[in-house]
């Protein structure tokens, strides 16, 4: 039995700067971590994909070259092989980089394993028990397979699994309408694959507005890729080489079927009942406002409790948390100003509320749009698919949320939700000069048509 001052169950996004944090104050601090530091963004997530998306964009310009008088012969190959290479290049290198911080701290011990809780203050790791009176949950969470008819009769990828990719797809199925699943259809049809997605829902992107869900749609459609909506019945059944994957009364063959239908937390193995720790209907782990447990000295931070899914949130976590406990101040979840991003192209950056849910929300709502075929720098490199949205507070005249589906939407996002985060009111923006010619540019006209 081995005792420290802090344990912390799991290497991803929250937990090596957590590591960081309290070996500097002097504790004795474990790091369990059962497979890969770093955790999805490093090894399976932000990465890899947005490294393959890179070299997905890359076909597309190319491809489209002539029209910015930019002449080449003959076909573009792509070599999977090479995509891959580099794909897996970047996780090597992210992940020693990260393992090469962590050899470096005082007073971390790394333990390589698979923790369960014995009681609320020990836990178990290869038949060790390890005792501490604070124990952090950074445990992360896993691409979900549903239960549909046949599906366990065929061979099936992930968002994880597919990245062991070295050729591509003939034809690839992808079940789900989600981000994941969007980011990987685009990618794959840019790679030269058919492309097909199956959703259950009426609307790809079923979280943002019907106007945004529509553009993109209109999107990926644009590039050739087939779009099945509203799918009933979904089954599967293996038909020679290929699957075939019955849509209600229809039925389509691929030779490679991914699905991208949503995550579940890493919990069901944790032994959370022997400590105490409640959980969801989902096995998200149940926090408060400053991600505590309702056990004494047992946090859950990232995506296994369920307050976040995304990189940052998991970094964020790991803000508020030491914020509070080694910095006297007082942060909480509910000060998160909601954000993230959709890696199609051009892509979808997303801050606080949606028109929808601002409506429901019975305030009196204020909204401007503007396409990007009126914004100039989008005009000047090519790129007018999607327009800009915002959303404010007719009376207290704060922004609620935004949306820019554009070319650096992703990144002039960040004007918006820097805004929201110091709670200026949109009248403070309206009068910024922006830098000409950005995309940036357009958000003091976007408030000025709110409306």
């Amino acid at each position: 039995m081995r005792n420290f001052d802090a344990i912390i169950v799991g290497a991803g996004q929250a937990g090596p700067p957590l590591a960081g944090r309290l070996t500097a104050i002097g504790m004795k601090v474990a790091l369990i971590e059962r497979k890969l530091v770093g955790g999805t963004c490093v090894n399976y997530g932000c990465m890899p994909t947005k490294t393959l998306v890179a070299s997905a964009k890359a076909a597309h310009v190319t491809r489209g070259a002539s029209a910015f008088g930019i002449e080449i012969e003959g076909p573009i190959g792509i070599s999977m092989p090479v995509i891959k290479g580099r794909a897996d290049t970047v996780i090597a290198n992210a992940r020693q980089g990260l393992e090469d911080w962590l050899s470096g701290m005082v007073g971390l011990t790394q333990i390589r394993g698979a923790a369960v809780f014995e009681d609320r203050n020990t836990l178990v790791v290869n038949g060790e028990q390890l005792k501490s009176s604070r124990i952090f949950l950074n445990v992360g969470s896993r691409p979900a397979i549903p239960d549909l008819p046949g599906i366990a009769d065929i061979d099936t990828l992930t968002s994880t699994t597919i990245l062991a990719l070295d050729a591509v797809p003939r034809h690839l199925a992808i079940i789900g309408g989600g981000y994941i699943a969007l980011e990987f259809a685009q990618m794959y049809r840019r790679f030269g694959a058919e492309v097909t997605i199956v959703a259950r829902g009426a609307r790809l992107a079923s979280r943002e507005d019907p106007d945004i869900s529509a553009a993109i749609e209109g999107i990926l459609q644009a590039e050739g890729i087939s779009v099945h909506k509203n799918a009933g019945a979904i089954g599967f059944r293996r038909s020679g080489a290929d699957t075939a994957i019955a849509i209600g009364e229809r039925e389509i063959l691929a030779s490679h079927v991914l699905v991208a239908t949503g995550r579940r937390p890493n919990t069901d193995d944790l032994g959370l009942a022997f400590a105490g720790v409640k959980t969801d209907q989902h096995g998200f782990i149940v926090v408060d406002e400053r991600l505590s447990t309702k056990v004494d000295g047992i946090w859950a931070l990232g995506d296994c409790n369920g307050r976040g899914a995304f990189t940052h949130t998991a970094y964020n976590d790991y803000e508020i948390l030491v914020a509070n406990l080694l910095d006297a101040d007082d942060r909480k979840l509910s000060d998160r100003v909601p954000a993230y991003a959709l890696y199609i192209d051009p892509p979808l950056g997303r801050v606080g509320m949606t028109e929808t849910e601002a409506r429901k929300s019975g305030r009196n709502v204020l909204v401007s749009t503007r396409p990007m075929a009126r914004v100039g720098r989008a005009v000047e490199k090519g790129e007018t698919q999607g327009f800009m949205k915002m959303v404010a507070d007719a009376d207290t005249k704060q922004i609620l949320g935004a949306a820019i589906l554009g070319v650096g939407g992703d990144e002039a996002i960040h004007g918006i939700l820097d805004a929201m985060s110091a709670h200026a009111a949109y009248p403070t923006l309206k009068w910024a000069v922006p830098i000409h010619p950005t995309v940036s540019e357009l958000i003091p006209t976007l408030i000025g048509d709110l409306k």
